[in-house]
């Protein structure tokens, strides 16, 4: 019997920092440095991937890569919602100071996501040409996203479980060790990029493959530090021999994981889907205007790390004084994370105008007819990710508490009733403009959905697991959000009807 049951709950001290007490804003602000830190090294990888692949393979390459990417992050998407809602848990049951429950949490999802990141692999390398044919990616460009995202498909299984690790450890209030492994890991793949595609030394010459396998052979090699270090560290949350039969999946949170974490990550595959389109749309254009739209996003990323750190940290949090019943704090750190997201994204969008001339150049060459629809396209879509990253504060709060199908709604609106519509409607008459015009619309819409919810909405009540403060554990089960009938539509939604997952 594992010796942490025996013990009485008030015994049970959870380990790692306390974010249910304190001053709210400087301790977010503290959390959310170390994942802002993670995102600008993952910023800078991608970066340095598509310096290497433009300079030495020239814009068709370039233009394959963003066309694989998309995938990429489609795929991340899918894999965000499950371990957000395994953060959400294992925070709530951080909170209300319960161990055994998180190595439960942490035992489901590790099997959980061993076996859906082998089948994403081994379907995505499958089905790599179809969905890129799907996308029209440009001709010229089709075998060198084909080489790519297979191999990218090949390193699902490291990704995918590294970003479950860095999740968990968030969720439990360690943001630091999972920028520790980012920068090991990105570090890597900086320094293997330009080895493998360019065959120097004893590495093999891979052109475009060499910057997925880069990727493929970092994420290994970062995943397998990590779990060595939590291992020896004895963390509560990798399972340890004397806990190995907390992976038989505990179906309670199996359920929990589908149900909640299928509309965040619907979420995500939303965002990811409406990038797609958009791309796909740009690609009419022909691969000048692709290859700007893919030099461009490079800067984009930046200019939403803050907000999307923010939201990691304002998520972690908020679980945490969730399970510990610390609502009037929920509420005070998403307007405070509200404040924080518009004035860190405004001063990348003022720095990255005042320098585009300069900044795109890394990404295309000189003299390139590309560069001048970069920065035409960034007087549309830059001021676009101020609302965006607002909503993804009050979004990221509604969520912790177990809520997430009416976010899901809103964020469908925004993209698919108001971004996509405008965009393919107004292309006849305004030409690529409508794409970039499309992009400020939709955010703006999509933060008066997300504000009004945050504000009206009836979501304070919910909870994804059903814990008392302090480590009184009910049961491990759904608790409902708002009334049965929310949680009748979110199993008939996850394709579940009643039965166990």
């Amino acid at each position: 019997m594992n010796p942490d049951e025996t013990r009485p709950t008030s015994a049970r001290k959870r380990r790692g920092p306390d974010l249910t007490n304190g001053p709210i804003a400087p301790t977010l602000l503290l959390f959310m440095l170390p994942v802002l830190g993670s995102n600008i090294l993952q910023s800078l990888n991608g970066s340095a991937n598509a310096f290497w692949v433009s300079h030495a393979l020239g814009e068709v390459a370039l233009t394959a890569t963003s066309n694989a990417n998309q995938i990429l992050f489609l795929m991340m998407g899918a894999v965000f919602g499950i371990a957000m809602a395994a953060n959400i848990m294992i925070g709530q049951a951080v909170g209300a100071k319960d161990q055994v429950l998180v190595k439960r949490v942490v035992g489901t999802c590790t099997v959980f996501f061993i076996a859906l990141s082998v089948s994403v692999a081994v379907l995505g390398g499958i089905m790599t040409p179809a969905i890129l044919d799907a996308m029209r990616t440009p001709a010229d460009a089709r075998a060198d996203a084909i080489a790519y995202l297979r191999v990218i498909f090949a390193a699902m299984p490291f990704i995918y479980f590294f970003f479950f690790v860095m999740m968990a450890q968030r969720g439990g209030g360690d943001s630091r060790t999972p920028f520790y492994f980012a920068l090991l890991q990105v570090g890597l793949d900086i320094v293997l990029n330009p080895l493998l595609i360019n065959g120097v030394g004893p590495f093999p010459r891979l052109g475009i493959a060499g910057s997925a396998t880069s990727t493929m052979i970092s994420q290994g090699v970062a995943l397998s530090v990590l779990l060595v270090h939590l291992y020896r560290r004895r963390s509560p949350l990798v399972i340890h021999p004397r806990d190995w039969r907390q992976l038989i999946p505990d179906l309670g949170i199996l359920r929990a994981l589908i149900l909640k974490g299928t509309p965040m990550g619907l979420q995500m595959i939303i965002v990811s889907l409406a990038a797609v389109t958009m791309l796909s749309a740009v690609n009419r254009f022909g691969s000048h205007t692709a290859a700007a739209y893919g030099a461009a996003s490079q800067l984009w990323v930046y200019v939403q790390m803050p907000a999307m750190a923010l939201g990691a940290g304002a998520s972690a949090m908020a679980a945490q004084n969730v399970g510990a019943g610390r609502m009037d704090r929920v509420d005070r750190m998403a307007w405070i994370g509200a404040g924080y997201a518009i004035a860190f994204t405004l001063g990348p969008v003022l720095g990255i105008l005042a320098a585009e001339r300069y900044v795109l150049r890394a990404f295309l060459p000189a003299g390139s007819p590309s560069l001048a629809i970069a920065q035409h396209m960034n007087l549309f879509i830059l001021w676009s990710f101020i609302p965006f990253g607002v909503a993804f504060i009050f979004s990221g709060a509604v969520r912790a508490t177990g809520v997430v199908w009416r976010p899901l709604m809103f964020m469908a609106l925004a993209l698919w009733g108001v971004r996509v519509p405008f965009a393919y409607a107004l292309m006849p008459i305004m030409g690529a403009d409508a794409v970039w015009l499309s992009f400020p619309l939709g955010s703006f819409f999509m933060l008066i959905f997300a504000l009004a919810f945050y504000r009206y909405g009836d979501w304070r009540k919910s909870r994804i697991l059903n814990v008392s403060p302090h480590g009184d554990v009910q049961d491990v089960a759904l608790s409902p959000p708002s009334g049965v009938e929310e949680t009748e539509a979110a199993a008939e939604a996850a394709g579940i009807r009643r039965s166990p997952a």
